[in-house]
């Protein structure tokens, strides 16, 4: 019985973890001409080794704070990268001079405003949080 309750326990508490991973929908101004895009591309933008959208269009990536649930699960997701990786890369091209990490903003809503009044800005909010302002063009 006891090792009963044990594996139900676990089983509840890995269940619970699936659950609380929000799906990030990647997203673009309604003017943007680009429909899809990949996640290396996505990825490419975000780390400041590309400025362009897929069809050659300026790219600008805007970002959200650092203790964002939504951040966390883009950089795990789509760069591959923890928090403190990010912050150590971005440290180093800033130092070099070789770039500058994306504009942050505090939240999904400031993110969609942001995107909807930009046609060359791409951000990411949680995919609960996409309305007609913006159009998503990649989720995770």
């Amino acid at each position: 019985m006891k090792l009963m309750k044990k594996s139900l326990f676990f089983l509840l508490l890995s269940s619970s973890s699936i659950l609380c991973s929000a799906e990030v929908a990647v997203i673009v101004s309604s003017n943007n001409s680009n429909s899809n895009i990949s996640a290396a591309d996505i990825s490419k933008v975000f780390l400041g080794k590309s400025k362009s959208f897929p069809d050659g269009t300026q790219a600008i990536a805007i970002d959200q704070n650092d203790n964002s649930a939504a951040r966390d699960e883009f950089n795990d997701k789509v760069l591959g990268k923890s928090s403190s990786q990010l912050k150590s890369y971005w440290s180093r091209l800033i130092f070099t001079g070789k770039g500058t990490p994306p504009k942050q903003v505090a939240n999904d809503a400031a993110i969609k405003a942001a995107v909807a009044g930009n046609p060359a800005m791409i951000g990411y909010i949680d995919a609960s949080a996409v309305d007609g302002t913006v159009k998503v063009v990649a989720k995770f």
